[in-house]
């Protein structure tokens, strides 16, 4: 077997990237025979050498013989041309990944990148930092969710939306994920809803420390067990666990999640032509989500799970924004320049001066409850409406139809397995 020396190594790797560069057409070709230091006419002897042997055809001819797995001139063409053309603002493995499903041309990630990168359409990494340790996954789904928000101009324009996504620890699998015009206590509690309605009851959730997930008394202090949130009422009432994120290293599982989203998120989207909040998210729940999956979830370390079952009934309750009030003498309640008229009810001849709970549904509608009974119901506008004829308004629609769009993926067998910590 024929060995070059590393000198004749280095200037091959040379004259290659500036070819790849010409024929990338990133430079014209009398420009690389100048960069190279050679004659127009030299470099189309190189040309033709480096088509017909591809990139051992740069050697010197008299040390070795051209290798059989040698890249054919016209692929290489035709993959800097597609990446040029119509992947541009792909990463490298995505790209990869579409010349193999899309084009048929079977080529490794190490060769797309190195070509790639010689032709200067994707710049080249630096090195990696000190190693750390990664925390070892929770060993069954169900036992940790990260939930998450991250700001991207998600349709390559100047238009900026979070994507909320709520990944399971021991599997990666993402079990929601919706394009919102920001994060906050109402799209969380969303976002969390559609899990525990469609999967279930969770153990514990891992999130940053924003003011809709923990109240801090003194910035850089640790958060405030005792004042809950509407979220954290929310999750306690379920008996579910918070766990506050002290720094984005911690959360590294859901950040190199969010890496692989908005690396691959933006050019499918502009592939297929979406560039609305509705579309976007109808395109996630009814195929990228499984996608997804498919593609970077990975088993759990035991068999199980540990979702439980939920009291549906209830959620609309738990989930929602909860104020209390006293009740006015002639039996109203007033919430942000609402005033909501109480009925008599068959149990009781009045209620002011008692202490009752107003809930804002995620949907826009209102009631109130005094204790488990339920007294009353209006709409957005505070308007009382019969029970079971909790009508909306066109803008509450809108408002229910943006705030709760699931992409959880759809396993009603899931939300109904017990607690197993094996076979």
């Amino acid at each position: 077997m024929k060995f070059y020396s590393e000198a004749a190594m280095e200037r091959a790797m040379k004259i290659q990237e500036v070819i790849l560069r010409a024929m990338a057409k990133r430079i014209s070709w009398w420009q690389a025979a100048e960069i190279i230091g050679i004659s127009d006419r030299q470099m189309r002897r190189w040309r033709e050498r480096y088509e017909q042997y591809g990139y051992d055809g740069l050697y010197d001819r008299r040390r070795g013989q051209p290798s059989p797995r040698r890249v054919a001139v016209a692929v290489v063409e035709q993959v800097l041309g597609l990446y040029r053309d119509k992947y541009f603002d792909f990463n490298v493995r995505h790209f990869q990944e579409k010349l193999r499903e899309e084009h048929g041309i079977r080529l490794s990630y190490s060769w797309v990148k190195l070509a790639l990168q010689g032709a200067g359409l994707v710049a080249k990494r630096r090195k990696r930092g000190k190693h750390r340790q990664r925390r070892l996954r929770r060993p069954l789904s169900g036992m940790l969710l990260h939930l998450d928000g991250s700001r991207h101009r998600w349709f390559c324009d100047d238009r900026w939306y979070d994507l909320l996504v709520i990944l399971d620890d021991a599997t990666s699998e993402i079990y929601y994920a919706q394009l919102v015009e920001a994060e906050s206590t109402r799209t969380v509690l969303a976002a969390l809803r559609e899990v525990v309605q469609h999967w279930g009851l969770f153990c514990a959730l891992y999130s940053d420390r924003a003011s809709h997930f923990f109240l801090t008394r003194k910035a850089g202090e640790p958060v405030d067990r005792q004042r809950l949130t509407q979220v954290g009422r929310a999750l306690r009432e379920l008996g579910i666990q918070m766990i506050p994120a002290y720094s984005p290293q911690a959360r590294g599982r859901s950040e190199r999640n969010f890496g692989t989203w908005q690396g691959r998120l933006p050019p499918e989207l502009r592939l297929r032509g979406i560039i609305t909040v509705e579309a976007a998210n109808r395109f996630l729940r009814e195929h990228y989500i499984g996608e997804f999956n498919r593609r970077f979830a990975v088993p759990a370390a035991q068999p199980g799970s540990a979702f439980l079952p939920s009291a549906r009934r209830e959620l609309d309750r738990i989930f929602s924004l909860q104020h209390e009030r006293v009740v006015n003498r002639d039996n109203t309640v007033s919430l942000e320049n609402r005033l909501l008229q109480i009925e008599k009810t068959p149990w009781r001849g009045t209620l002011a001066g008692c202490r009752v709970t107003v809930y804002e549904h995620l949907d826009g509608t209102l009631s109130i409850g005094y204790g488990p009974h339920t007294v009353g119901r209006y709409s957005p506008e505070g308007v009382a409406v019969r029970s079971g004829d909790r009508r909306r308004s066109p803008v509450a629609s809108r408002q229910h139809h943006s705030a709760l769009t699931s992409v959880a993926l759809r396993a009603p067998a899931v939300s109904a397995r017990p607690f197993s910590a094996g076979p």
